[in-house]
């Protein structure tokens, strides 16, 4: 009853003050605290003093990504709060206490992107911390041949540089297996590289032309040199034994009478149409064949040297017996003196 009593008198003062205009009773009026008109920019009375962290997530491209989740961590390592990138990539973290928090991201949302590293946060008062967000595309995979560039065999030792532009992203050395696997960055949805050879497997030449491909983020791409076998000496075949003039078959020569037949005594029978001179010739250099097989049975060769000798001395013989005949002619003929 006196809190309502009070709250009469009070109106009452003020009403008389308006009226008679008496600045006796105006410290009763200014001490009427006005109510404040609601607001919503204002922050509730629950939330007076923290903080909120607003996130936009990208890609390098500059694309927005949905579906990236993350987590808060507060300075005790105790989850404060996690959420979704929405549509247009962002997600906020409202109604924080002031402090310094661990911002987690837990997935990217997308094979093609990677999540970026764990980093710190930190809280003001009444205020809201931005934070841009961009994940890395995914690495290419990228698998090493290389290769013989005639048999199509996989050689080890072949070593690769592959990069882009002026710089080398990456080193690779093909293993027992002639491959090799790794992992190549990429700036964009579609990434132009070149790979050198600077090391050719042993015994073949090096991969001298810079070759060049394109690799997307998180797909798999096939790079292959090819060598060829280096030149260790003469490419002309070496014989494998000494050519002759003689051919190796044993047929009759072209041109030839008649090839010697042997006796039925083993006796090397003589050409009965040619002449004396003529058979000791043919009988004493048989043409025989270089690489023709051995004659089998009784060997001739000392009964030709036996015939031969004797159709000699008969010649001779011949000779003189002439000469004798001619001279004994002439002797005859001349006319005595007497």
């Amino acid at each position: 009853m006196s809190i309502r009593s009070g709250r009469r008198l009070s109106a009452v003062a003020v009403t008389v003050a308006t009226v008679t205009g008496t600045s006796a009773l105006a410290p009763a009026a200014s001490a009427k605290t006005p109510e404040p008109t609601p607001s919503t920019s204002v922050t509730p009375l629950s939330a007076a003093g923290n903080g909120s962290v607003t996130i936009l997530k990208k890609d390098p491209d500059g694309v927005v990504l949905a579906g990236a989740t993350f987590t808060l961590l507060d300075s005790t390592g105790k989850q404060a709060d996690s959420g979704t990138t929405n549509a247009e990539g962002q997600l906020a973290f409202q109604d924080l206490a002031p402090g310094v928090y661990r911002l987690k991201e837990v997935a990217s949302g997308s094979p093609l992107y990677e999540v970026v590293d764990d980093q710190d946060v930190i809280v003001t008062p009444g205020a809201d911390t931005p934070l841009t967000i961009t994940d890395p595309f995914e690495a290419a995979k990228v698998l090493l041949q290389a290769k013989d560039d005639k048999t199509g065999k996989l050689l080890s030792g072949a070593t690769v540089n592959i990069g882009t532009g002026d710089s080398t992203l990456l080193t690779m050395t093909t293993g027992a297996k002639g491959t090799a696997s790794g992992e190549l960055p990429v700036s964009s949805r579609k990434t132009q590289f070149w790979v050198k050879e600077i090391k050719a497997p042993a015994g073949y030449k090096l991969y001298s032309p810079s070759k060049s491909f394109t690799a997307g983020p998180g797909t798999p791409v096939t790079v292959t040199v090819t060598n060829s076998k280096a030149v260790t000496g003469s490419t002309s075949p070496v014989p494998t034994q000494k050519p002759t003039a003689q051919p190796t078959s044993t047929a009759p020569m072209t041109g030839d009478s008649a090839a010697p037949s042997e006796s039925p005594t083993g006796h090397t029978a003589m050409d009965t149409g040619s002449s004396p001179a003529a058979g000791v010739s043919r009988e004493a250099t048989p043409k025989t064949q270089a690489g023709s097989l051995a004659h089998t049975g009784t060997d001739a060769t000392p009964w030709l040297l036996g015939g031969a000798g004797l159709l000699v001395a008969g010649g001779i013989a011949i000779v003189v017996a002439a000469r004798t005949r001619r001279s004994d002619r002439d002797e005859n003929s001349t006319p005595s003196n007497g």
